[in-house]
C-alpha cells in the first residue's frame, strides 16, 4: 500500500482501491453502479469533465484503464498515468463526483469513503497478469466469501455468476468491447475472449482441489 510519498510515474501501472467509510456499502442500487462507471469515463481528461459520454474516446485521456470492479462497499481500478499527476487528478474528479451525488441521493453528510485511495505499483509482470483476474474474479465473494478453497460451487455456475454481474469490466473483455478499458495500453495477456476465460476458469480448478 502506497502512502504516495513519490509521484506516481507516466507509463507505469497502478492497482488502485478504496472502500466506504466504516466499510459501509457505497453503491445501492443499479443506478449508483452506472453513475460511478460514467465517471471513469467523463473525469477522464484534464478539463473539469468530458462533454458528451459518447465522443469520450474523442478526448486526450490522462490515464488508461485496464481492469475495474464495483464491489458493494469498495472498488478496484488497474490504472496507467498518461499525464503528470494523471492518476491523482483523475481520482480526485471521480470520489469527489461520486461523494457529492450519493450524499445528495441518500440525503447524508461527511465523507464517503475512507480516507485516500490507496495504490500499489504493479512492477512485475508475473502480478500483472494475477491483478487482471483477481479484479474479474473479486464478485465471487458475494456467491461464497471462501470460494477459493471451497468446492461449493461448480465451475459453470461461478463462470455464470461472473458474466451476470454487470459492474465490472469482465463484460468489456467476455464481449471484446473497449468502453471504460483501453486494451491497447496493457500488455496483451488475452488477445481473445477464449484466452480470456481460460484464464479466469484456470482459477476455478484451483478452487475445487
Amino acid at each position: 500500500m502506497s502512502n504516495r510519498l513519490h509521484a506516481f510515474i507516466n507509463n507505469e501501472i497502478y492497482h488502485i482501491y478504496n472502500r466506504g467509510n466504516s466499510k459501509q456499502v457505497i453503491y445501492q442500487d443499479a443506478q449508483d453502479h452506472e453513475y460511478f462507471i460514467n465517471l471513469l469515463l467523463v473525469m477522464n481528461t484534464e478539463k473539469r469533465v468530458a462533454s458528451r459520454v459518447n465522443k469520450v474516446k474523442d478526448i486526450e485521456n490522462i490515464v488508461d484503464i485496464g481492469a475495474y470492479c464495483l464491489m458493494p462497499n469498495h472498488f478496484h481500478i488497474m490504472i496507467k498515468q498518461q499525464k503528470d499527476d494523471g492518476i491523482i487528478l483523475f481520482m480526485r474528479k471521480v470520489s469527489t463526483a461520486y461523494a457529492m451525488y450519493y450524499n445528495k441521493k441518500y440525503k447524508r453528510t461527511g465523507g464517503l469513503f475512507e480516507g485516500r485511495f490507496k495504490s500499489k505499483h504493479i512492477g512485475e509482470d508475473r502480478y500483472l497478469k494475477y491483478l487482471f483476474s483477481y479484479i474479474h474474479l473479486n464478485p465471487l465473494k458475494l456467491l461464497d466469501e471462501n470460494w477459493k478453497t471451497k468446492a461449493r460451487y461448480p465451475s459453470i455456475d461461478m463462470f455464470k455468476f461472473l458474466t451476470l454481474y454487470m459492474h465490472s469490466s469482465f463484460g468489456e473483455y467476455y464481449r471484446n468491447e473497449e468502453i471504460v478499458i483501453n486494451k491497447k495500453a496493457f500488455p496483451d495477456y488475452f488477445p481473445t475472449t477464449s484466452s480470456f476465460i481460460k484464464e479466469l476458469v484456470s482459477w476455478f480448478s484451483l478452487g475445487e482441489k
